[in-house]
């Protein structure tokens, strides 16, 4: 488990440098090592059953515990205002972490309508296969979302902002409706990242990030997490970690620890870009909407200015017939790369067809694919807005966006 820290007074900015942190006892080097090691040299005898491990056992291997993963394990649940944190190879493995060691045959799933594609299709195909009950809902809806949640709901399963729509969920709205039913509720806060959202802090009992996006910040690591109470991360530990063994490599950790130093200056210049970015994407006469929470035309700007305490530097805007400009995208622009992923030092865009994700992920129709198409229309280009110069940014979309 995550060790806890007496940090209380610290301001964020020195939290994300030092919490999990100590200099190295025998050589002071100032750096956290890189523990590569898959095994310890043990002093006594001990077993092998991953429900038995005691809380102040050695490390032993490193499917178990490893130190530099521990660091970042550390680092994540002081940032995050969260008693645990277990790291995995990569959000969708953290992702499965929960939902596989929460949910069993003949559980019920409340997920939102608007989430992650990896994870609309693992609920919708996977864990349909295994007899798991899943039901989408509109979450801005709370009167849709409180028919949904119904006395044999076990999790309830939300993201917010929304991939790729930026749709703001009301975590503690949810969270009470979640709670009402005897259900847990999990927040994918990927887009947030623990600089604009702590779900916890709201009554979210999981929170799941991708580390592989703003935590990292570089694209160079893969990673996830997920955020619990003691009691709630054991299952996570043993079903999740241990016996699924999806870990994370302790190059990757020391990597993604590295990150968090610069996370909360970082998210400050992603806000700033995407602010100028969206302000001039609104300007502009090809383009029909932009979706930024950032923004007063938000549809939950208000919500988003209460939940969040950075706005992040993700957006979405539409054009007509926006899928054909993706081929100009990819030739033209000089600086923002055409390609998946997000929260990079470096700009990202990608097409997001309505149609495309209907038919592979969400599976979507009436009331709910109306909803969805309020938000994305027949699409969106998906920007994650990097560190360059907010002006070099517009003009390279003004290359491609005349």
């Amino acid at each position: 488990m995550a060790r806890q820290h007496d940090q209380k007074n610290r301001k964020t900015r020195t939290l994300a440098v030092h919490a999990g942190e100590a200099p190295d006892p025998v050589t002071r080097a100032s750096a956290p090592n890189i523990v590569m090691s898959s095994t310890f040299v043990l002093d006594e005898p001990v077993g092998f059953s991953a429900y038995d491990i005691p809380e102040d056992a050695p490390f032993i291997y490193s499917r178990w515990r490893n130190p530099t993963v521990q660091q970042l394990e550390d680092k994540m649940a002081v940032l995050e205002e969260a008693p645990a944190c277990r790291c995995f190879a990569s959000g969708m493995a953290a992702t499965s972490a929960v939902l596989f060691s929460v949910l069993k045959t003949g559980d019920r799933l409340v997920m939102s309508d608007a989430n992650y594609p990896g994870t609309a299709e693992l609920a919708r195909n996977d864990l349909k296969r295994m007899g798991i009950e899943v039901v989408t809902a509109n979450f801005s809806d709370l009167n849709a979302l409180e028919q949904a949640v119904t006395p044999e709901t076990v999790l309830v399963w939300g993201e917010t902002p929304a991939n790729p729509t930026t749709r703001i969920t009301d975590i503690a709205a949810v969270a009470e409706i979640a709670h009402q039913h005897g259900a847990r509720l999990a927040i994918d806060s990927t887009f947030a990242s623990p600089m604009a959202t702590r779900p916890m802090t709201l009554g979210a009992d999981y929170v799941i990030h991708s580390l592989t996006k703003y935590c990292c910040g570089h694209g160079d690591a893969m990673g996830g997490a997920v955020l619990a109470s003691e009691e709630h991360m054991r299952a996570i530990e043993t079903d999740g970690q241990i016996h699924v063994g999806g870990v994370m490599s302790p190059f990757n950790a020391w990597l993604i620890n590295r990150g968090l130093a610069t996370l909360p200056i970082r998210m400050e210049s992603h806000e700033v870009n995407a602010m100028a970015v969206a302000h001039f994407l609104e300007a502009h006469p090809k383009v029909k909407k932009v979706l930024y929470p950032g923004l007063v035309s938000h549809p939950h700007h208000d919500l988003a200015k209460k939940q969040m305490d950075n706005f992040s530097g993700m957006l979405s805007f539409q054009i007509d017939q926006g899928a054909d400009l993706a081929q100009k995208m990819m030739s033209d622009l000089e600086i923002i790369h055409y390609a998946v992923s997000l929260g990079h030092h470096r700009s990202l865009i990608c097409w997001m067809g309505t149609d495309d994700l209907m038919a592979s992920s969400y599976g979507l129709s009436g009331e709910q694919l109306a909803a969805y198409r309020e938000f994305a229309g027949d699409g969106v280009y998906r920007l994650s807005v990097g560190l360059e110069d907010s002006d070099d940014l517009c003009e390279d979309l003004v290359r491609v966006l005349g």
